[in-house]
């Protein structure tokens, strides 16, 4: 693999929905060769996805407040706390009293290729219209 340079704040915002079709919040990533870095936006209210995966994740909070929990276990994180993630731990964030909307910074590994190929999908299309 070649040296991937890019600027964060040109890439585009990828708006997310639940199953229901309520806003969960909107996203950005790039891919390495063996790590997806993902870059979320969650405001007061959205609904709760407890979930867990075969990945590890590392979960660093640029800006706001929210609740993290890990296997039913509450951390109230802020900025520039951080927490990984083992695989297959149950874990979701909640975002009930920031005063500002929560940027969440994820690295996945090994390389979520799913969320890749959803992602680049988005922008082809949002560079056709």
């Amino acid at each position: 693999m070649s040296v991937v340079f890019g600027n964060l704040n040109k890439l585009k915002w990828m708006e997310k929905f639940n199953a229901e079709g309520q806003y969960r919040g909107r996203k950005k990533l790039f891919p390495g060769e063996r790590a997806t870095v993902q870059f979320m936006e969650f405001c007061n209210g959205h609904p709760v996805h407890p979930h867990r995966h075969s990945y590890e994740q590392i979960a660093i909070i640029m800006q706001g407040v929210c609740d993290f929990y890990c296997e039913g276990v509450k951390y109230r994180m802020a900025e520039g706390d951080f927490m990984v993630i083992p695989p297959n731990v149950e874990h979701y964030i909640h975002v009930h009293d920031s005063f500002v909307p929560v940027m969440n910074l994820d690295i996945f590994v090994p390389r979520r290729d799913e969320y890749v190929n959803e992602y680049m999908e988005f922008v082809k299309k949002e560079e056709g219209k």
